[in-house]
């Protein structure tokens, strides 16, 4: 059986001041375009079946640099609807709403581009995922007179902090609001496996060699 390997983004101005950016499409900075290309390193020796991005620039962008093409773009990767509170930072947010966190109190409605998701909307986006990658781990590509009999291949999530941190959950599974307990950086790699069978973490936020 593969691995699910989850690439976090480079990073972008707004995650460098941390802006909640969910549909917003901030590109790279330069400090974020050297952290996509020295993920090559942490890839090499892998046999990847197939990468998966969001659609957001960021994402493809860090696909690119990291020597990975995009086989398919996902819209179920795309980062949580963050609705009213997009581009603002947490502590922005308590000045208005002493002790908020975005794990346990949700977000407000934004704007139509914009109209906000619960955690739990989010953790049903990532089963999506989770059901369309599984059989390509497991060797099964679905395709007509397959067995599930192949050695299966490592396939690659680049997408977003808190959908990747909700995807292991899910993985997991985890309630969707565990996420809250991987912490997650940009231009990270990061990945879930089985042992004895059972899901489990393999490496987790680590930093491009």
């Amino acid at each position: 059986m593969g691995e699910l390997i989850l690439l976090r983004h480079g990073e972008t101005e707004w995650s460098r001041t941390r802006r909640h950016t969910g549909r917003t499409d901030v590109p790279l900075t330069a400090r974020g375009e050297d952290q996509a290309r020295a993920l090559r390193g942490a890839l090499g020796g892998r046999r990847v079946l197939r990468t998966v991005a969001s659609p957001a620039e960021r994402a493809r962008r860090t696909a690119a640099l990291a020597g990975l093409p995009v086989d398919d773009v996902d819209p179920d990767l795309w980062e949580w609807d963050y609705g009213g509170y997009e581009g603002i930072t947490s502590a922005a947010i308590r000045e208005d709403r002493p002790g908020w966190y975005l794990w346990d109190d949700g977000v407000v409605p934004g704007d139509a581009d914009h109209p906000g998701e619960t955690v739990e909307q989010v953790g049903r986006r990532a089963d999506a995922v989770l059901a369309r990658v599984r059989p390509l781990l497991a060797g099964d590509d679905g395709g007509e007179g397959s067995d599930g009999g192949g050695d299966g291949g490592d396939v690659v999530l680049v997408a977003h902090g808190h959908v990747l941190r909700v995807l292991t959950a899910r993985w997991l599974g985890l309630e969707p609001a565990r996420g809250r307990s991987f912490a997650l950086e940009t231009g990270t790699v990061s990945t879930l496996g089985a042992e004895h069978g059972r899901p489990v973490i393999t490496a987790w936020n680590v930093p491009a060699p």
